[in-house]
């Protein structure tokens, strides 16, 4: 049963620049660069029936290329100790579009509309439990004028995950073209 999700990549100059500030949190687990991307929608495990019914459905998505752009940094949850370092993405009426349009080809499969406002980020750290909001002040402040170049949207992408114990496991399972 796979473990499914969509998602957009990025230009490898872009990558590069998010790997770049990616440092000085102590006990941080920095995501690899292979794994960045920027999670359209968590899928989670679904059948086989359901997989390829949202393969399918989502080569309905007819929407025009459009380029997006990383910039700022934060943290989830935004109350209690931190879970997640971020790079932020520039809210685009593209994206907003693209992202619409994948929930309703979803929707056709039976997959209902996330509840969640959608935060577009790129994860790049997972943090302990016990990791107080003091301990990434210091990476905040240090990148809190991030931005790096816009990165082209040409497609996007329905990946697997598995999760193993040295990290998840992500792997292709079909490119979506955009117009």
């Amino acid at each position: 049963m796979p473990r499914l999700f969509i998602a957009i990549n990025f230009k490898a100059s872009v990558i590069e620049d998010i790997q770049n500030i990616c440092f000085g949190v102590k006990n941080a687990r920095w995501v690899p660069e292979e794994q960045m991307h920027l999670t359209i929608r968590f899928l989670g495990n679904c059948d086989e029936k359901l997989f390829i019914d949202i393969i399918d459905s989502l080569r309905q998505v007819r929407i025009h290329t459009f380029s997006i752009a990383p910039e700022s940094v934060g943290y989830f949850p935004p109350r209690g100790n931190p879970r997640v370092l971020w790079v932020g993405i520039k809210t685009s009426p593209e994206l907003k579009t693209l992202c619409v349009s994948i929930d309703r080809c979803l929707n056709r499969t039976g997959i209902t509309q996330e509840r969640r406002k959608f935060h577009p980020h790129i994860t790049v750290a997972r943090l302990r439990d016990n990791t107080p909001s003091s301990a990434i002040i210091p990476f905040l402040t240090q990148n809190s004028l991030f931005k790096t170049d816009m990165s082209p949207v040409k497609e996007f992408y329905l990946y697997s995950s598995i999760l193993r114990q040295e990290g998840a496991l992500h792997r292709i399972e079909e490119i979506y073209p955009l117009l």
